[in-house]
């Protein structure tokens, strides 16, 4: 296996150079930037971003090529420039179709996460079918692998997919206990400790990549990373929205506090559920105890005449350990509607009822 080489301008970037930005401010077409002295763990300069799991077939739900294409590209039109991606997503489907688009963009203007942790292998005995959550999912057969090898093989998969010569964020995905079929997953976070860690913080030292973390979807592994090694940042899914943060406001953020680091949040719309579908997150059910926060936040957003959707995305950008968000999208309107809801302001008397209703954290941050 050929070495990972640095591209361009990454080999001008160092460990010191990449160090965490400050706080949120907005950028000339006013979507929301990391800005301020570069200290700390590395923060992304953009904290709005598109996720790329249902433009990948997510939620069993087929999207055709174009619509993907055309997803994509009305996200960087709206002015997103964070794009978030996984091999995992529908078998490669996911990175190929972001490439398809991000390969002919200029290179230095955006920032590309994607995920290592599984390893892809194609089976000519495969066709079409449903993988776990993904419709339509090529022929390849999938294993974990968070060894070294693996974590750079994975690399290089990622970089042929996308099309590109160089990643700026790569995540450990999915080394989490609600891992249905990752077996015992404190024995391969321990393969990844010895393994995908050390390896990925020398692709950082070397410039080969600008950051690394863990992306997972509960906080054990968060914790646990922080103790044992100094990721930058996670990909924290449906762990911290504004419906549901008061585990993490006592367990995730004052770790992150600590230790410097951020989180990318992850399905800030509980996979839709605060834009008023009825799912939340990635469960077949809704939690009765969400259906009915939801209704009596929807009351004081009435009262305020406030978009929900859009009070989701402005509370998770008040956060300072939240470093950028990745609402999905599978159809072009999706992320221009996001673009926009940071165009719009909500009054303070909002987050003031929702606090006197106790429907937020009381320590919760909330937009000044």
């Amino acid at each position: 296996m050929g070495a990972l080489k640095l591209a361009g301008p990454a080999a001008a970037q160092t460990a010191a150079q990449t160090a965490a930005g400050g706080a949120a401010a907005a950028s000339p077409d006013g979507l929301p930037r990391n800005s301020g002295p570069q200290t700390g763990r590395w923060r992304p300069p953009h904290r709005l971003g598109l996720g790329g799991q249902p433009l990948s077939n997510g939620f069993g739900k087929v999207v055709s090529d174009a619509q993907a294409i055309a997803t994509v590209d009305a996200a960087w039109n709206a002015g997103i420039r964070l794009y978030d991606t996984s091999p995992w997503y529908t078998l490669g489907r996911g990175e190929r179709r972001m490439g398809t688009v991000l390969s002919s963009k200029p290179r230095d203007e955006f920032v590309i996460s994607t995920k290592i942790g599984r390893i892809l292998e194609p089976d000519p005995e495969l066709g079409l079918r449903r993988v776990a959550n993904w419709a339509d999912a090529p022929p390849f057969r999938h294993r974990f692998d968070y060894t070294a090898d693996g974590t750079r093989r994975s690399i290089e998969d990622s970089l042929q997919r996308l099309g590109l010569s160089r990643l700026d964020i790569v995540f450990v995905h999915d080394l989490s206990p609600s891992t249905s079929d990752i077996g015992d997953w404190r024995e391969q976070f321990e393969i990844a400790r010895q393994g995908a860690f050390p390896a990925l913080a020398r692709m950082k030292e070397e410039g080969i990549i600008k950051a690394w973390g863990l992306g997972v979807n509960d906080p054990e592994p968060i914790l646990e990373a922080l103790k044992v090694s100094q990721p930058d940042l996670f990909l924290a899914a449906t762990q911290y929205s504004l419906i549901d943060h008061d585990k993490a406001m006592d367990g995730i953020v004052p770790a992150l506090e600590q230790a410097g680091a951020s989180i990318m949040v992850g399905a800030p719309l509980n996979g839709g559920f605060l834009a008023g579908k009825e799912r939340f997150n990635y469960g077949q059910s809704i939690p009765q105890a969400m259906l009915d926060k939801r209704r009596r936040m929807l009351n004081v957003a009435r009262n305020h005449n406030v978009d929900l959707r859009v009070a989701a995305l402005h509370f998770l950008n008040a956060s300072p350990v939240v470093s950028c968000l990745v609402p999905g999208a599978s159809h072009p309107e999706q992320p221009v509607q996001n673009a926009e809801a940071f165009r719009t302001t909500i009054p303070a008397q909002f987050w003031a009822e929702l606090r006197q209703e106790g429907l937020i954290h009381e320590r919760a941050a909330v937009p000044a």
